[in-house]
């Protein structure tokens, strides 16, 4: 009985690490895919707030969000 109890905790140890694992990289595919927010979004949001951003702005705010998600 008790070797049994063990199997199940065991089992579902081993579950929840590989179901962590898989939905991992789902996710992390996923938004590599379908990342959150692009250029032009930067873009209305800044002018939104009052300002006129130019190229570089935009770059600077794309590679931080880029570093954001790694």
């Amino acid at each position: 009985m008790l070797h049994d109890i063990l199997m199940v905790l065991l089992g579902l140890v081993i579950g929840a690490i590989i179901g962590f694992v898989v939905a991992r990289m789902v996710m992390k595919k996923y938004l590599k895919d379908n990342p959150p927010i692009n250029e032009e979004m930067i873009k209305t949001l800044m002018m939104q707030m009052g300002r006129k951003p130019n190229q570089k702005q935009i770059n600077q705010m794309m590679k931080s969000m880029e570093k954001f998600n790694k």
